[in-house]
């Protein structure tokens, strides 16, 4: 054999052992088209994504000015957030079942009922899609100051009730293979793009009428749309959102009826609801970043999955740690954290990462609850993780008006800590349980995994990208450029076969958010709408007093409450509309009230009782959910005394000196160690009950930031340290006392 095919043997058993981890996750309701019908899918995903690329990047202007056409204006906010949210639901109902599919369905026969309504359906939607294309036609739109009824027959009345029968459809149908297509879910589809279009055709109408006097025909085609919503983030992100929207909107109704902060005067269903689907509401700021810079780093990722960087992200991690005490535990912290880089998603993190690294830690010893927990917790800081944070990040850019690159710098520190924090929790639990780590020959390379490390540069690029002061936008689209021409110098070379599966699963992998982010905009809607958000604000300034610290402390309660079984997005999204304005009133300033909630929204995913990132470790280690949920918490502690360290030391989201900085990050560090080895009862020993009480007051009063709190928790390190090397005993004492 060759030196060169000899080389090439070799990177090729040390990259094996994250084999897979870039492989596409097929949810338990998603359906996997093939032959012509599954190219015509992957077309329209492709297409999907790169709509939004090149609109975002001006391309579509260039090739209208190349070919001599007409300019359509395809960046006009409402307009382009449309044919965002239509296209991503016209997609989802295509590939997503209304509840799971079989490993290997039959092709059962449609119910008599099943087929009426499919019917009725689809003759309906015929009859409201018919009416729309006439009315472009001829140019017989209805205007504003159109009477009540104008075509309130053929279209309005017609849309909802088939949007409804399809809807009914697709829930009694019985299940069928992965393979074939349910034309409930089709009609599902059409609809979407049917009242994505009406919206699009009025919406020079209704920017001024939606709050005033909309016409019966927008408040319809508002229900379905609102309808469609709510059921693809039924499919896709869980029922707990769907039902907090469905509060809100019953809100919307009852406040005549509700006592003190929650009272208002009601509204008129057709003006309620035609809000709702305005640029207040769904086409507001949750949707414009998911139609932007969230969709826009999915497609990085997903290029980086597709060139399979990931993978690498992986395998770097467990060259560097994997032979560590305990290391496939450091390796989730290391893993997750480049992992939590690229896409900021907690679930996602734990079942990619999770189904290589759960298993190896409980070969070294860990306990199954345990190794899912380190999982977990681990996977929950790729949301704070620099640069890209999850889409909460570009959230509270849109809201706060603070630049993007501002907020990733202010994270840096946070983060550190964070996933510091979790590296010694895995370290002491791995030193108290004398845990080994994996035995070298069966680890990648380091040096073979040194010399790939030209892999990062797309990161790098990123980076770089948005220091130097280029837009999200152009540093996300050559941040995506990159790790194409990156995987030209491995063996997993992107061509043009692989650009489009990036595309295509960039697509796949965006409709959840698009869903979320649309759901969220209900909500946020509904509190521009009542002003229970204001309101929400007074009352917790008289809950709190003048003391910031108790107004701290209830806006952290209702943002892990408002995360518990809701995606991060959408628990910021709402938590910031009704907490942050009372906290900034009360002097907080902006970017700590916002970072605040961030954070507690993100680590709802590993807070007991519905902790989703802990449920999806434990379906992968086999334990027990609420068992690792509660264990999670402990590995993620920290998480939930940095909000804290930053509210009380401002310097820690980098803002201060220099010296300020570096001063609270160091005892932040040697606070957050004392921490974890008191939570864990384990320093350089074992620690007794009362060392471990003693170590962590220390280690709350070296995070609180001041010097006379870090003075004394120093003086503590000092002592414990002193103790359990020997040098500080009952008889040194008696000793000293003589």
């Amino acid at each position: 054999m060759s030196a060169q095919n000899l080389a090439a043997t070799e990177a090729a058993e040390a990259d094996s052992i994250a084999d897979g981890v870039d492989d596409e996750v097929i949810a338990s309701n998603q359906r996997v088209f093939t032959g012509r019908f599954g190219l015509i899918i992957t077309a329209l995903c492709v297409f999907y994504t790169a709509f939004h690329i090149g609109v975002m990047n001006g391309v579509h202007d260039r090739i209208t000015d190349l070919l001599g056409l007409p300019s359509v204006d395809l960046t006009e906010p409402w307009r382009y957030r449309l044919l965002h949210v239509g296209g991503g639901l016209f997609l989802g109902f295509l590939l997503y079942a209304s509840r799971a599919l079989p490993a290997e369905g039959s092709a059962a026969p449609a119910s008599l009922l099943e087929r009426a309504l499919i019917l009725i359906s689809a003759v309906l939607l015929i009859i409201s899609g018919g009416q729309l294309v006439a009315m472009w036609v001829t140019g017989d739109l209805v205007a504003t100051g159109s009477p009540a009824t104008k075509y309130l027959y053929t279209f309005g009345y017609p849309l909802i009730v088939g949007t409804i029968a399809a809807l009914a459809a697709s829930w009694i149908s019985p299940m069928r293979s992965r393979e074939a297509l349910s034309w409930a879910d089709v009609l599902l589809a059409v609809a979407a793009v049917i009242v994505a279009a009406y919206i699009i055709s009025h919406a020079n109408f209704l920017r001024i009428r939606a709050q005033v006097f909309p016409h019966p025909n927008d408040m319809w085609a508002s229900i379905a749309g609102i309808v469609l919503i709510l059921e693809l983030t039924r499919r896709l992100a869980g029922l707990a959102l769907v039902i907090i929207v469905g509060v809100f909107i019953a809100y919307g109704f009852l406040g005549p009826w509700l006592p003190g902060v929650l009272f208002h005067n009601g509204y008129a269903p057709a003006r309620f609801f035609a809000f709702i689907y305005t640029d207040n509401g769904i086409l507001g700021p949750t949707t414009s970043i998911s139609s932007t810079y969230i969709i826009l780093f999915i497609a990085f990722a997903a290029f980086l999955q597709a060139s399979r960087v990931g993978e690498y992200f992986v395998n770097f991690a467990f060259a560097a740690a994997g032979s560590q005490r305990g290391g496939p535990a450091k390796v989730a912290v290391f893993a997750s954290g480049l992992m939590g880089m690229i896409n900021g998603t907690s679930a996602g993190n734990v079942v990619a990462t999770g189904s290589l690294t759960i298993p190896l830690m409980k070969k070294v010893g860990y306990r199954p609850q345990t190794a899912a927990s380190v999982e977990a917790a681990a996977s929950t800081g790729g949301q704070i993780m620099p640069p890209i944070m999850g889409a909460g990040a570009f959230i509270m850019a849109e809201i706060t008006a603070i630049p993007y690159q501002d907020i990733a710098i202010a994270a840096l520190i946070p983060a550190i800590l964070y996933f510091v924090s979790v590296y010694f929790m895995v370290d002491k639990e791995a030193l108290k349980n004398g845990m080994q780590g994996l035995p070298r020959n069966q680890l990648p390379s380091l040096p073979l995994m040194m010399k790939r490390i030209f892999l990062f540069i797309p990161i790098v690029i990123l980076i770089g990208a948005l220091f130097m002061g280029y837009s999200v936008i152009r540093a996300g689209t050559l941040a995506m450029g990159a790790a194409a021409v990156v995987s030209w110098f491995t063996p997993t070379k992107m061509g043009l076969k692989e650009i489009m599966w990036g595309l295509e699963i960039a697509a796949r992998m965006a409709l959840q958010m698009v869903a979320v982010c649309a759901a969220a905009g209900v909500i946020v809607g509904v509190i521009a709408l009542t002003g229970v958000g204001t309101r929400f604000s007074s009352l917790l300034l008289d809950l709190a007093g003048q003391s910031q610290l108790i107004a701290m402390v209830f806006a952290m309660l209702v943002a892990i409450i408002l995360g518990m079984g809701m995606p991060t997005t959408a628990a910021y999204a709402v938590a910031a509309a009704v907490i942050a304005p009372g906290l900034i009133r009360m002097g907080v300033p902006v970017l700590t009230a916002h970072f605040f909630i961030f954070y507690y929204a993100v680590i709802s995913a590993i807070t007991p009782p519905v902790a989703l990132a802990s449920y999806a470790g434990a379906a992968i280690a086999q334990s027990d959910p609420m068992k690792t949920s509660v264990e999670s918490f402990k590995f993620g502690l920290a998480a939930f005394i940095v909000p804290f360290m930053f509210f009380y030391a401002p310097q820690m989201l980098m803002q201060g000196s220099w010296l300020e900085i570096a001063h609270v990050f160091i005892t932040a560090l040697l606070g957050i160690y004392m921490m974890a080895s008191a939570v864990q009862g384990w320093m350089w020993g074992r620690l007794g009950t009362v060392l471990r009480i003693v170590t962590l007051i220390g280690a709350l009063g070296m995070i609180k930031g001041g010097w006379m709190s870090d003075l004394g928790g120093l003086a503590i390190f000092a002592v414990v340290f002193a103790i359990q090397r020997g040098m500080l005993n009952t008889r040194n004492v008696t000793r000293g006392a003589d």
